[in-house]
C-alpha cells in the first residue's frame, strides 16, 4: 500500500451518519441497515478510515433499500486509520501491521456466522481499498456467494487465481494500488476459468477511492461514483438470492 494514493480523499468521519444503527454484530461494533427479517444479506469492507465514512453508510443504505439486510463491520475496532498533522501517511505502515487485512478477514467469519444464525440464506461481499483484500479472501472459499471489488489494494494475482464465486472488479483508470493493466490481468485470469462468472470494468478519468471517497458537491464524481453503486448493486442483485 505504497504512497499517499490509497488514502488521499480521507473522510470527515461521521458515527451518526446513516439511516441505520451501530450494534454488536458477530462480536464486532457494526453499521447495519435494511430490514432485519431480509434472508438475503451483504457485507460492505470498507477501506482504511473505517465504517464510520458517510460515503460508505450512505451506499450500505442503498444497497439495504433494494431489499438486502447490510453490516458494515469496525474491524479497526474504534481505531482507523489517521493521517499525521501534516497530512502524512508516514505512520500507515506502522498501522497497518496491527490492522491486516488478514486479521479483518480473521474478523469477518464471527460476523457471516452471526448472518446465517439469524436466518440469512445468501451472501455478498463487497470491498473498498484494503477491504477489497478482506473480500478477496472471503472468495476463495464458500463463505459468500459473490463478491465486488472496489480499487482494490493488496490484491494479487494469485489471490484473484484462487477465487471461487462469481466476482466484479471495478477498478479506476488512475490507480497506483491496482493500475489498469493489473486489472486487466485480474481479468484475464479471470475469463480463463471459465466455471467462474466473472464483470470486470476500468471506470475512464477516477483515481483510486472514486466510489466511497468522492466529492458530493462535484458533480462528475458523484456520477462516476454512482455508476459504479449501481454496477455493484446489480452484481448482488444477480448472484445473492
Amino acid at each position: 500500500m505504497s504512497g499517499p494514493q490509497c488514502c488521499s480523499n480521507p473522510p470527515t468521519l461521521n458515527p451518526s451518519s446513516g439511516s441505520g444503527h451501530v450494534e454488536k454484530f458477530g462480536g464486532l461494533d457494526t453499521y447495519v441497515t435494511g430490514s432485519p427479517d431480509s434472508k438475503l444479506a451483504i457485507l460492505l469492507a470498507s477501506d482504511v478510515f473505517g465504517y464510520d465514512a458517510p460515503n460508505l453508510r450512505k451506499l450500505a443504505d442503498k444497497v439495504a433499500a433494494a431489499g438486502f439486510f447490510v453490516v458494515v463491520p469496525d474491524f479497526f475496532y474504534g481505531d482507523p486509520f489517521v493521517p499525521g498533522d501534516d497530512g502524512s501517511y508516514a505512520n500507515l505502515p506502522t498501522w497497518l501491521k496491527d490492522h491486516g487485512p488478514d486479521k479483518a478477514f480473521e474478523e469477518s467469519k464471527p460476523v457471516l456466522e452471526a448472518l446465517k444464525s439469524k436466518g440469512v440464506s445468501a451472501v455478498g461481499a463487497a470491498g473498498f481499498c484494503y477491504g477489497a483484500k478482506v473480500v478477496v479472501e472471503l472468495s476463495k472459499h464458500d463463505f459468500i456467494q459473490a463478491a465486488v471489488l472496489c480499487h482494490p489494494s493488496f490484491v494479487t494475482l494469485d489471490d484473484i487465481k484462487a477465487v471461487k464465486i462469481p466476482i466484479s472488479i471495478l477498478g479506476a483508470e488512475i490507480d497506483k494500488m491496482s493500475p489498469p493493466e493489473v486489472v486487466k490481468q485480474f481479468e484475464e485470469a479471470l475469463t480463463a476459468k471459465s466455471e467462474i462468472e466473472c464483470h470486470v470494468k476500468i471506470f475512464p478519468k477516477v483515481a483510486h477511492g472514486w466510489t466511497v471517497r468522492y466529492n458530493v458537491e462535484d458533480e462528475a464524481a458523484v456520477k462516476a461514483a454512482e455508476e459504479a453503486h449501481q454496477d455493484l448493486l446489480e452484481w448482488f442483485l444477480n448472484h445473492v438470492k
